[in-house]
């Protein structure tokens, strides 16, 4: 007897050569992965043990190679279910060892053949403790991987083309993830209305997430204006997670600052709370190599809990994180509500005087952790006390 996975072909192992060259001239050599060619993009790398899936299919990993931690990547191949989008969105795609064999009754194809089928450039053989030591000491940085015949181009001309690629710091890259019109999720549970999300590289598991607390979600292109909004009638506005540097996203600030001023009740996460930040007139800042995997810690000022979250994030927000302060833009007083445990950033805004928070890592947490399930279920809340207020007046 056969199981489903049985007819699911692994990874090649390939003989083929790769070499992963950062721009400070580091070069390591391994074998291809995925398919062939040129990837360039910013190296950084996500400590989860598990859900590389997700990853994988996460917009806010646009214009990044990423680099797996784990040893051992693969095993549990490529289903049908897990996608966060619709398409793998990484630059490029770093492991140590790639399994050779799927070994998940829910798997539908493997990794490997699923990076080729989108195109996507890998590295495997590679010491990964290494290069992750060297980015945790030097910071994220360009780089490349160079397969199949740009493998043997001139280690000079490989890093040529490595030094000129686009940094990170000033690229917007939400236009390349977001949709191009409006797409709707009706609620799933008790209806309370109709609520904005400007996509900025949304995942599913947060649309699922809010329709399960009765909004029936409205997804709008990042380009959208406040009139744009408005025509939905939303009892609330969203912000989602995306790529990209939050200075250089001008438009969607302004727009915010809309929402704002018409009272709407706000929730953003990730790329949507460093938007926030920017909103009350905070600044933003680049970390020396991010927050990227399932597994970290952040304390909960309200509750003194502290969670285990899943993060992406390059960026973060300049605040006090101590007390609350007044909103440079106007927008009354704020606090941090929310600090990384591992190293003190800004994880979580909320404002005291208007109905709007955030939080820098993913409270839908696919493929885990679910700590910060609850805050979903927070702006449910938030949602329901502005309506009950408005009625009353």
């Amino acid at each position: 007897m056969t199981s489903p996975t049985d007819q699911i072909p692994g990874t090649t192992s390939s003989a083929e050569p790769a070499v992963l060259v950062l721009e400070d001239g580091t070069r390591h050599v391994g074998r291809a992965y995925g398919a062939r060619g040129t990837t360039l993009g910013e190296v950084v790398f996500a400590t989860g043990m598990s859900g590389y899936q997700e990853t994988l299919t996460d917009p806010s990993y646009a214009g990044q190679i990423v680099l797996q931690t784990a040893p051992h990547i693969g095993n549990t191949g490529m289903n049908d279910e897990d996608p966060e989008s619709r398409r793998i969105w990484v630059a490029g795609y770093i492991v140590r060892d790639a399994s050779r064999v799927v070994s998940n009754w829910r798997a539908t194809t493997s990794l490997d053949a699923s990076l080729e089928r989108d195109g996507i450039v890998g590295i495997s053989g590679i010491d990964t403790r290494a290069v992750t030591r060297h980015i945790r000491s030097a910071g994220s940085m360009r780089g490349g991987i160079f397969s199949g015949a740009d493998a043997s181009l001139a280690p000079e001309e490989q890093l040529r083309r490595v030094t000129a690629a686009p940094e990170m710091a000033g690229q917007n890259l939400s236009a390349q993830v977001s949709v191009e019109r409006t797409e709707v999720t009706p609620a799933t549970g008790e209806r309370i209305g109709n609520l904005a999300v400007l996509d900025l590289g949304v995942k599913q598991s947060t649309l699922d997430n809010l329709a399960a607390r009765g909004f029936d979600v409205h997804v709008l292109p990042q380009s959208s204006t406040f009139a744009d909004i408005a025509a939905i009638d939303p009892v609330a506005v969203f912000y989602s997670n995306g790529p990209g540097d939050p200075s250089a996203s001008d438009a969607q600030v302004g727009v915010l600052r809309e929402v704002l001023d018409a009272g709407l009740p706000y929730f953003g996460i990730c790329f949507g709370n460093q938007l926030f930040g920017r909103a009350l007139g905070l600044g933003t800042y680049k970390l020396p190599f991010g927050h990227r995997g399932i597994n970290q810690p952040v304390l909960d000022k309200a509750t003194g809990r502290v969670e285990i979250t899943a993060h992406n994030h390059g960026f973060a927000v300049e605040a006090p994180v101590e007390g609350s302060f007044d909103s440079p833009s106007g927008y009354g007083r704020v606090e941090v509500s929310h600090v990384g445990l591992n190293d003190q950033v800004v994880e979580g805004l909320r404002a005291l005087d208007i109905p709007a928070f955030s939080v820098q890592y993913h409270p839908e947490a696919a493929a885990g952790p679910h700590d910060a399930n609850y805050l979903f279920d927070r702006f449910r809340d938030v949602v329901v006390a502005h309506l009950a207020r408005k009625d009353a007046q």
